[in-house]
């Protein structure tokens, strides 16, 4: 009787953690698209719009621009490990992960496309540059800024050569499946627009001095 009732218990507990392990991947799935879709909200919510009905469609633009983009890079990620599993030759390994690299490319392309493209049939060129900003942090208004107040003597052409660097970081940014990747993009071109300055003639080091002198000297006759 002892033996059997093992036995039933081995059953039941097996037939447990099948189900488990099928009802893994759809709580996964579940999780993350709760997380995206609020992650959306407040990106959406930052435009103040007063139609309900288009506040729901851009939120849901949003989200599917987050899933879009997640499965794009996770057939990559599927096509990455069959490579590593299949190539041993560490060259042929190579030129397949920069293949797949080269395919994924143009595939997360028509996906920004196409999420610009709804989001102009519902917003100004203004509310989609939010929804940009939302989507990576506010990074370019924050480094846009710091620029700005690091280096008061900046010439307009100077302004607008770091604008337009911290758009197409910006644009890179985005598409990025990180966080951590998206804020490289912003590393990359600010190491482009430091490099720009300092052919302009520009001493950073002194700049960032002189600044950190003049924030230090703001706090201390706020706390007088």
């Amino acid at each position: 009787m002892k033996v059997v009732f093992v036995a039933f218990a081995v059953f039941f507990t097996s037939l447990n953690l099948r189900a488990q392990d099928a009802a893994a991947p759809a709580d996964k799935e579940a999780a993350y698209t709760k997380a995206i879709t609020a992650r959306a909200e407040k990106i959406v919510a930052t435009l103040k719009l007063a139609d309900e009905k288009k506040i729901a469609r851009v939120n849901a633009l949003v989200t599917d621009e987050y899933k879009n983009l997640n499965d794009v890079y996770s057939t990559r990620d599927e096509e990455l490990k069959a490579a590593k599993e299949t190539l041993t030759d560490k060259e042929a390994l190579n030129k397949k992960r920069q293949e797949i690299e080269d395919a994924t490319a143009p595939k997360i392309q028509r996906v920004h496309d196409a999420f610009i493209k709804k989001l102009s049939a519902e917003l100004t060129p203004d509310q989609i540059t939010k929804i940009k900003d939302g989507l990576t942090y506010n990074i370019l208004p924050i480094t846009y800024k710091a620029f700005l107040e690091m280096i008061p003597s900046l010439k307009p052409a100077e302004k607008t050569q770091i604008m337009t660097w911290l758009v197409e970081a910006r644009e890179h940014a985005m598409d990025a499946e990180s966080s951590e990747k998206k804020h490289a993009w912003f590393g990359k071109y600010k190491g482009r627009i430091n490099n720009y300055l300092s052919a302009q003639g520009y001493d950073l080091q002194k700049e960032r001095e002189g600044w950190q002198a003049r924030i230090a000297a703001s706090q201390s006759n706020k706390s007088n």
